[in-house]
């Protein structure tokens, strides 16, 4: 069976990351058919950050997307592409995966956590103004709807994958209001999972517990504020994968940055782009092939021979490819 996905290959190191995942899944095995189109409107101009509606009408369509980095502008700028692709098509869960690597250096080992973050609002909502020169303020807006939809998504993976614990993030013990209505709707989903342990955790308590005992944790809900936590704990975001879940349609991508300083050298890691793909692949039922790719990924790793130079590695983008489609067996193409 083919599957019908649009490939958003993103700017910067995108579009080679793209490429060498579209390889190592061609070479697994896995029948995709491609949908090719850029996240942007208009990438020659000044107004190009605005998100590209035929992108947006192809995920719909497609149900399925795997996205590249694409660059956002700082303290100034249009909006951000990657937040409207969310927000349009109502991607609300932000799934995160956090576990080590073999041969990537980090402070803990043995990390497998989950972090799920909701993806709509909170101060995400990008709802500002300029009160009078020099005082700014910013909306932060939580509601009862995204919340317990945030929740039982994330009771719902933890029961599906054995996990035993949920760590709600808040801030309710300032933000009475706010992070308190998630925190309630939090408990009432709850009740419905008797047999996943719930636990309510201040951010700043599970900011501590992550430089002290990060093995630990094990699912974490959150708003979106507090939910880029913990990507650190095992090398940063090159090597952790995500996806971005709606009841429609869902989108995985690398989180990492664009890294124009190293675009079209033929040195961007493919990690974290390849790892959202095996979570799409298990998304679209290809559980075997997800299996495959991941233990060829790991093997890399293992073997430490054709690591890229973020992880201490040598080789480049081409290498560490092959070395992966070596690993599942089979023949490089070329």
């Amino acid at each position: 069976m083919k599957h019908p996905v649009t490939l958003i290959p993103g700017e910067g190191i995108g579009p080679e990351v793209a490429t060498a995942t579209r390889r190592i899944l061609e070479a697994a095995g896995v029948q995709i058919e491609w949908e090719v189109i850029s996240g942007r409107a208009d990438e020659s101009t000044d107004q190009g950050q605005r998100v590209n509606q035929a992108a947006i009408d192809s995920v719909r369509r497609n149900r399925v997307a795997l996205k590249g980095p694409m660059a956002t502008a700082i303290a100034g700028g249009a909006p951000s592409v990657n937040v409207a692709l969310r927000k349009s098509l109502d991607l609300y869960a932000n799934l995160r995966p956090v576990k080590n690597l073999p041969g990537v250096k980090s402070h803990f080992e043995d990390v497998d956590l989950i972090l799920v973050r909701e993806n709509t609002e909170d101060l995400y909502s990008g709802l500002e103004h300029e009160v009078v020169p020099g005082v700014v303020e910013s909306l932060k807006i939580i509601t009862e709807r995204a919340s317990t939809r945030i929740a039982r998504f994330a009771f719902d993976y933890a029961r599906r994958h054995g996990r035993k614990k949920i760590h709600a993030i808040h801030k309710a013990n300032i933000m009475k209001l706010s992070d308190g209505l998630l925190l309630e709707s939090f408990r009432k989903i709850a009740l419905r999972y008797p047999r996943i342990d719930p636990m309510e955790v201040i951010v700043d308590a599970c900011a501590m517990q992550m430089v002290k005992n990060a093995n630990k944790l094990d699912v974490i809900v959150t708003e979106n504020l507090y939910g880029d936590l913990a990507a650190g704990l095992v090398g940063g975001l090159g090597v952790v994968p995500s996806a971005n879940v709606g009841d429609d349609c869902a989108m995985f991508e690398a989180v990492h940055g664009t890294a124009p300083d190293i675009a079209s050298k033929g040195l961007a890691n493919p990690t974290a782009l390849l790892l959202s793909a095996l979570l799409m692949l298990h998304h679209l039922g290809e559980r075997a092939a997800a299996e495959k790719i991941e233990a060829a990924v790991l093997k890399t790793y293992r073997d430490g021979i054709y690591t890229t130079k973020d992880v201490s590695g040598k080789a480049n983008t081409e290498q560490f490819t092959n070395a992966v489609i070596d690993a599942l067996g089979a023949p490089i193409a070329r």
